[in-house]
């Protein structure tokens, strides 16, 4: 596919907004990305009778996926500075729904153990791609935005779909929450490769949009092979002039980036305090969302005494309130850098002040009251919604060159969080009490907002 354009009437062209689709399809995967995350949370009460599970080989089997997935990030980030995202995006679908389809064939703990080892490993490549695909189609001040809007995929499909699985459960047993799921994953993969394109290559985008993502700060193109030689010239297809520094500087950093691993980049991603505060930050707001992704439906079913059909609904309400947080934090961020604040000011505000909102969810250990202890998870995960923006932060201060890289630290670092909250719930919660749970999480949300205000500083990128 090439950019249809007309070089002559390029000044009187109004963009196109093909970008707004690229933000659709990030969503939906985003959604399939998350029903693989928390299928198991929803099978785990039937698991845990039908292979005999005690809470500390429960939290093992939902750790699982974070092992892998944590490991997978730094080589899955080094892949996304290689591979096409188009490529790259549907291969990792296409496979990580196809492990998780077989989960529902699973017929013993240690095949449940592997095939969910695989769909952790498969799909450590989503985030960094989501983060690159976002930084190469839209101006910074509507990237944020565009963050909040497919990020909300995770709680929309959590809130809407979790009573669906619940209810496939009740009716067809936990086998279908896996099937069903891991077919729409292959189905969307097939989709994602034919549909997706880098900007210049997207024939519904024309050359006035690819400029005003250029011109806004879009690094649209980062995947485009560009000659050794020559200085800045014409896009044949766009009509448009190369991005300034010329061909030259363009083409050497491709070869950088096309070069074989190099433990200097990784030393110079590693070493920055600025970005060990997203880092931390991340692992903070991460922990809080592996809760819900992991204990809650068996908090609520074994803890607080609920039907599973009821609990499966009212755990959608933490999510809806997520969601409705990570559209606000989108929003608000994009807003106050129109309104001439500074990236640093916009990005983080959200981040901290969600942060904070999300050590509400202390308050559940002192009510008995279902509305309450629903009210009290549903404002902490609109708190954790509303600082979700993280990966805007990853876009403005990583380097060019090492975007992906960059990406997959800052998610590796952050899902260690998938591996260590899962475990450190399980010895943590006795027979009778899940107070000491809810109050490690809540700590957790107190020390990420600590490391926003003190690590993170003046936001600006990172020459490499």
């Amino acid at each position: 596919m090439t950019t249809a354009t007309h070089p002559g009437l390029q000044s009187a062209q109004r963009p196109t907004r093909s970008r707004y689709l690229i933000m659709v399809m990030l969503f939906i995967t985003v959604v399939i990305n998350y029903l693989d995350r928390s299928n198991l949370s929803i099978a785990a009460p039937a698991l845990k009778d039908e292979f005999g599970l005690d809470t500390v080989h429960e939290g093992l089997i939902l750790s699982a996926f974070g092992w892998t997935y944590a490991a997978m990030q730094i080589p899955g980030g080094w892949l996304v500075d290689r591979v096409s995202p188009r490529v790259l995006y549907a291969a990792a679908l296409i496979l990580w729904s196809a492990a998780t389809f077989f989960m529902g064939f699973a017929g013993s703990f240690v095949i449940l153990f592997v095939l969910r080892l695989a769909v952790g490993a498969l799909e450590a490549p989503a985030y960094p791609i989501n983060n690159r695909v976002v930084t190469t189609w839209f101006p910074e001040k509507e990237r944020a935005t565009a963050i909040g809007f497919y990020t909300s995929g995770q709680f929309v499909g959590l809130a809407f779909l979790t009573p669906v699985l619940a209810w496939l459960q009740h009716h067809y047993g936990w086998h279908m929450v896996f099937v069903s799921t891991g077919l729409l994953g292959i189905i969307w993969g097939v989709l994602w490769y034919l549909i997706y394109r880098e900007p210049r290559q997207f024939k519904g985008a024309n050359a006035a949009e690819i400029e005003l993502i250029q011109k806004g700060g879009g690094v649209v193109d980062l995947d485009r092979n560009v000659k050794e030689e020559g200085a800045p010239t014409a896009h044949p297809q766009s009509g448009l002039p190369a991005p300034q520094g010329g061909a030259l500087r363009l083409g050497a950093a491709r070869r950088r980036s096309k070069a074989s691993f190099n433990w200097n980049d990784l030393g110079l991603v590693m070493t920055k305090r600025k970005l060990w505060g997203v880092y931390l930050g991340q692992f903070c707001l991460t922990s809080t969302l592996w809760f819900f992704l992991t204990w809650f439906p068996t908090y609520l079913v074994k803890y607080r005494g609920m039907d599973f059909i009821k609990s499966g609904f009212l755990a959608s309400v933490p999510f809806l309130a997520a969601f409705v947080g990570v559209l606000c934090s989108g929003v608000l961020s994009d807003f106050l850098i129109r309104r001439g604040a500074t990236v640093g000011l916009a990005r983080k505000l959200p981040i901290i002040l969600g942060l904070l909102i999300s050590t509400s969810m202390i308050g559940a250990n002192f009510t008995d009251s279902t509305p309450w202890v629903i009210f009290f998870l549903a404002v902490a995960f609109f708190g954790n919604g509303l600082a979700s923006i993280t990966w805007s932060l990853v876009s403005t201060l990583a380097p060019v060159r090492l975007l992906g890289l960059t990406g997959g630290v800052f998610n590796f670092v952050g899902n260690l969080s998938s591996i260590c909250t899962p475990i450190v719930i399980g010895f943590l919660v006795s027979k009778d009490s899940f107070a000491p749970a809810i109050v490690y999480v809540s700590s957790l949300a107190l020390l990420g907002a600590l490391s926003y205000i003190l690590l993170v500083g003046k936001v600006e990128r990172i020459d490499a």
